[in-house]
């Protein structure tokens, strides 16, 4: 069915670099909604999209195993999780001994369900909402010093009930690709083509995402639209982007406003540039 209008204004349980609520009306407007009944994401992060656009179904998928651990464990258990992730955010953990203390065993740890509820923890507590690990694997976001962390209690039941129609995917993006079908409208967000091209900023949930990644999520696009599967994939307006992105149907800019730093001069607006192939 084609795109309702009722979707309720919600936010992520999570801070996420990059996160999308801002733009959902632009991605809303770009996308071919027409009876589409299904939404997929190959790059969900945070889920703002997913969590404001209104499917019969979606695909969502993310490269960032932890991520998908916690969108399913709350798909499935969400009211044993939000009981016992509110239980980490009382003062006495909002201290940097329990932070790092908490960041060494979930780091140890390879159980899924307390990997998830430390990995909540870390997202509020940690500096700047950001989630990054080293080439080990191991969690490596520093304290955050954040006066009192907000536990997302109502957005982590919204999520959880609108999970009920989702299915979440750990995977490369080519895993969402493949499964696309008639019906289905594709949204990406990948991570950006680094503004400064000396920048060093591709790192992806562990994973390098460099110029042939930008270029293969192309050829992806180019693929599923000879099916008849359109796809709309965000990324920064530059010279590199606008040449990859040369066969796309519809070039569309827009100026959105960063936040990854916490100083003023930090948050500048840069050119967003939107491709949509169908």
């Amino acid at each position: 069915m084609a795109e309702r209008n009722n979707t309720k204004d919600m936010r992520s349980a999570l801070k996420w670099a990059g996160g999308k609520k801002k733009l959902v009306d632009d991605i809303k407007g770009l996308l071919p909604l027409k009876n589409k009944k299904r939404l997929i994401e190959p790059f969900v992060g945070g889920g703002s999209v997913f969590l404001n656009m209104e499917f019969d179904e979606y695909l969502l998928v993310d490269m960032n195993k932890d991520l998908i651990n916690l969108f399913n464990i709350m798909k499935n258990d969400s009211s044993k999780f939000i009981t016992e992730a509110e239980h980490f955010f009382q003062s006495h953990y909002n201290i940097p001994e329990q932070y790092y203390e908490l960041r060494k065993k979930f780091n140890a740890s390879a159980d899924p369900f307390y990997r998830s509820l430390i990995f909540l923890y870390m997202n509020r507590h940690g500096y700047n909402g950001l989630c990054r690990y080293n080439k080990s694997g191991g969690y490596n976001v520093p304290f955050g010093r954040y006066k009192k962390p907000y536990f997302p209690k109502a957005e982590l039941e919204f999520f959880a009930e609108k999970s009920q129609r989702a299915e979440f995917m750990q995977g490369d993006f080519d895993v969402a690709f493949s499964q696309a079908e008639i019906g289905d409208v594709i949204y990406c967000d990948p991570p950006y083509s680094p503004i400064n091209r000396t920048s060093n900023f591709t790192s992806y949930a562990g994973n390098t995402f460099d110029d042939e990644e930008q270029i293969r999520l192309v050829k992806c696009a180019e693929t599923v639209r000879k099916e008849g599967i359109p796809t709309l994939i965000s990324n920064h307006d530059l010279k590199f982007t606008r040449e990859i992105y040369n066969g796309a149907n519809k070039l569309s800019t827009l100026k959105v406003r960063r936040s990854i730093s916490r100083k003023g001069q930090g948050r500048i607006k840069v050119g967003e540039l939107m491709a949509l192939y169908k």
